[in-house]
């Protein structure tokens, strides 16, 4: 059975009726609405790091390809561990790259590095720290474990073996896998051409003289920064004054050269602002509003094709948007499966005020206290206008609607701004 539709003014009587979509809802229908990008192009290795796999890639032999000694010692043939007092008289030396081509018997012994080809006959190695050397006889003097210290010869891979599947991110630790593997190439997805555009009467270019009521643009620089961070660049970049002419010629050249249409300022409610206006005249708006803190004036749709994203004005608020929402958009355009930010429990390091109305994403640093807990300490004052609060940030502090004051020590979700290494 359908639910009931709920009165309006009932929505209206409830302080945390959301005003405008979920983040989890607006992530949800702008995933949908998207498909990976078209084309392939093959890169060699060390200019493919952070690209999408485009093919499924197997490896071209065993890797190693032959047994290798895990540590310096000396290979014997005995196939279980030996008692103290054991002698082997030494016929000859393996190293990394200089294989031994004889054959140990029962008895025998070769002196063996780290790396080097395991001889014909070898079935374990002893570590050198447990036997004495005289002259070409090696007594073992100590107790042997299970361990024979001999790598596989498919140890890292098996002829065939599938290596990378398609959709992957490639990161130092795969492309360092293929190379291993004896691949030089990898076949990766396109990247989304980012078109982004910064409106508004009062902006003017840093390093020029301010008039009265101009500001320098900032969010340009700040989000083509987040998004070079994230893997991806801007293809082009625009700054246009809140005149629907000058923007409508703005966001057409971007839709026409671009994959992907970016905005920031102009999709709020007010007397200037011009781009929800012309997107829903030149293309289709799919949504506007989020029930969020910061963020609450985005709007995301169509533009000749394009998938639109209209970021907030107030630079957090465009930064924390792009991450929550453009983010895992252009990885799916990548024809990854989007991966959000990690996220962890964490306590306050200090009480936290707020009145409750909208979800709330508040900027904290990372602290690790003298008994070991994970704790958030508030990047300073959290106005969407103030840059400083995302500067050094390490965490999102997912706030509920409902929540009022909290008190330190209160337990909290974070997403961890913090990108994986390998």
């Amino acid at each position: 059975m359908a639910a009931e539709p709920v009165a309006p003014e009932s929505i209206a009587s409830d302080p945390f009726a959301a005003e405008g979509l979920a983040l989890d809802q607006a992530l949800e229908q702008v995933l949908a609405a998207l498909r990976p990008l078209d084309g392939e192009e093959r890169l060699p290795l060390a200019a493919a790091l952070g690209r999408v796999s485009a093919e499924v890639v197997r490896a071209p032999a065993d890797v190693p390809g032959f047994r290798a000694s895990i540590l310096d010692g000396y290979g014997i043939a005995d196939d279980t561990p030996p008692p103290r007092g054991s002698r082997w008289r030494v016929r000859g030396r393996a190293a990394a790259g200089a294989p031994w081509a004889g054959t140990i018997a029962a008895g025998e012994a070769i002196r063996i590095l780290t790396g080097a080809p395991v001889p014909d006959g070898v079935q374990r190695v002893l570590a050198q720290e447990l036997v004495a050397v005289e002259g070409d006889v090696i007594t073992l003097e100590a107790q042997v474990g299970p361990n024979p210290w001999i790598r596989s010869a498919h140890e890292e891979a098996a002829a065939d073996q599938v290596l990378l599947e398609p959709g992957v991110r490639l990161t130092p630790a795969t492309l360092g896998r293929l190379a291993g593997c004896g691949l030089a190439a990898v076949a990766v997805r396109p990247r989304p051409r980012i078109g982004l555009l910064s409106s508004g009467d009062e902006l003017v270019a840093p390093g020029e003289e301010r008039a009265a009521g101009q500001i320098w643009e900032s969010n340009g620089t700040l989000l083509e920064a987040l998004l070079r961070q994230l893997g991806y660049g801007v293809a082009e970049r625009r700054v246009a004054a809140d005149d629907p002419a000058a923007l409508r010629e703005a966001l057409l050249a971007l839709a026409d050269r671009c994959d992907v249409v970016v905005s920031t300022g102009g999709v709020s409610a007010g007397d200037t602002d011009w781009i929800r206006p012309l997107l829903a005249e030149m293309g289709t708006v799919s949504f506007w509003k989020l029930f969020l803190k910061p963020g609450r004036p985005f709007a995301f749709g169509w533009l000749g094709g394009r998938p639109f994203f209209g970021l907030p004005g107030n630079p957090v608020a465009a930064a924390v948007t792009a991450l929550q929402l453009l983010w895992p958009a252009l990885q799916c355009l990548e024809g990854a499966e989007p991966q959000r930010l990690p996220r962890l429990r964490v306590r306050l390091a200090a009480p936290l005020r707020r009145k409750p109305g909208r979800p709330e994403l508040v900027r904290a640093h990372l602290m690790v206290a003298a008994d070991g807990a994970v704790q958030a300490e508030l990047a300073g004052s959290q106005a969407s206008s103030r840059i400083g609060s995302l500067q050094g940030a390490d965490l999102l502090l997912e706030i509920p609607a409902e929540q009022g004051d909290l008190e330190a020590g209160a337990l909290l979700w974070a997403q961890l701004l913090r990108l994986p290494i390998f």
